[in-house]
């Protein structure tokens, strides 16, 4: 059966998704401490913030490069190195002497994470089969999002006990994940070809930016980001406080139900993917965050506001799993496309850094209404682009032989 639940996952696969765990655990050791901090050696609360930019912004940069080293190194040894760069920066912060030092070394994580981020989608891409790569996705993506609700629960206390602890902290679950690859990811040998030849040529990002499908998922990437890694961290907490007079407490629980929602409904997104088609969730999850994020700043009242983030959290849960499953489809059966899967963490990444200043100022200038609205905007205008983009699902194969995409749907 297609998808099947019982249908069990590659151990790389299973490897990923623990690895993913220890390092989105670990990074929620230290999100509360970076600008607290920061702010520990006497500057402004913008020059605190930068320090959470600066990591961004060095993701968005270094992110087709990444694409290359995955390439010449491979996936797993990539996604070690990238975690051992986070590792020794990550450390080297709980000793920085002054500020500046923490900016650089926050930037050498920044440099690490894109290359574990990109060589993890595409070791994901590579090994997941395709009528469970939907599934594959759904489960790693929950599992991303676990850790980093039960990260900042299970850190408080360390934040409380010293600034510089979480970062010690940080890098030793970092230095974990990286020694469980090592130890039961093997190095990846020549991957095979549909008819058993030799290795899949690497797949060029011009070239796959030709195909409808990456396109539509470019757009949506970067409309994803601009609504869960950038508006949500930076707009919803001001909306909160000052929009509906709650405590910041308030805010943290606004961006609670927004993961709680995110949560649910990751794997069974995944699963529908691999059973009904990419574009149903896709789209579902499109229209769903795009409304729901559209009306946010229309809300006078804090319970309907969380109802209204849980929502969005599950519009957002629902578009990521078929969403990296579509990429992985348009790659093909053991492609190797590292530049392809840097441009589209690039997308995300570059929501990321435009979203928080485009709304910021949209918030200041008019209104928070305005804000919200035009970061739905951006979801619903990607609809379009998939409604004409044609199905990525490989097609069934026979019993026992691995599926194959339908040439008619690539095309």
């Amino acid at each position: 059966m297609r998808g099947s639940v019982a249908e069990k996952l590659p151990r790389e696969v299973r490897v990923l998704v623990a690895a993913g765990f220890l390092v989105s655990i670990g990074y929620g050791f230290v999100a509360p401490a970076i600008p607290l901090y920061a702010r520990g050696f006497g500057i402004s609360y913008v020059a605190a913030t930068a320090v959470v930019s600066v990591f961004a912004v060095m993701r968005l940069v270094s992110s087709a490069p990444a694409g290359q080293v995955v390439n010449r190194l491979g996936e797993r040894d990539s996604y070690v190195l990238g975690l051992l760069v986070i590792t020794v920066s990550t450390g080297a912060c709980a000793f920085a002497a002054d500020y500046w030092q923490l900016v650089v070394f926050r930037a050498v994580s920044g440099l690490g994470s894109a290359l574990s981020t990109v060589a993890g989608g595409v070791l994901l891409a590579r090994t997941a089969p395709p009528r469970l790569r939907g599934r594959a996705s759904g489960v790693y993506s929950t599992f991303f999002v676990m850790g980093g609700i039960s990260g900042p629960l299970l850190g408080a206390g360390l934040v409380a006990v010293d600034l510089r602890t979480p970062f010690l902290v940080y890098g030793a679950t970092l230095l974990l994940a990286a020694l469980l690859m090592l130890a039961l990811v093997p190095r990846p040998g020549p991957v095979a070809s549909a008819a058993g030849g030799d290795r899949k040529p690497t797949a060029g990002f011009a070239e796959t930016l030709r195909h409808p499908a990456y396109r539509a998922a470019l757009v949506s990437n970067f409309a994803n980001g601009w609504m869960v890694t950038g508006v949500r961290i930076s707009l919803i907490p001001l909306f909160v406080v000052d929009g509906l007079g709650r405590g910041a407490g308030w805010a943290s629980t606004s961006l609670a139900t927004f993961a709680a929602g995110n949560a649910v409904v990751l794997f069974s997104a995944g699963v529908w993917s691999d059973r009904r088609g990419r574009k149903p969730p896709v789209v579902a999850g499109l229209l769903l965050a795009g409304v729901s994020t559209g009306v946010m700043g229309l809300t006078e009242h804090f319970l309907l506001f969380a109802a209204v983030s849980f929502v969005a959290g599950l519009g957002s849960g629902m578009l990521t799993p078929p969403l990296n499953a579509a990429v992985a489809d348009v790659l093909g059966p053991g492609g190797r496309g590292g530049p392809v899967l840097a441009g589209f963490q690039m997308a995300a990444d570059l929501g990321s850094v435009v979203g928080p200043l485009v709304a910021g100022a949209l918030a200041s200038g008019f209104s928070f209404a305005l804000a919200f609205a035009v970061t739905g905007l951006w979801a619903l205008l990607s609809v379009p682009l998939w409604v004409r983009a044609p199905e990525t699902l490989p097609v069934a194969a026979p019993l026992g032989a691995p599926d194959q995409p339908d040439p008619l749907r690539l095309k």
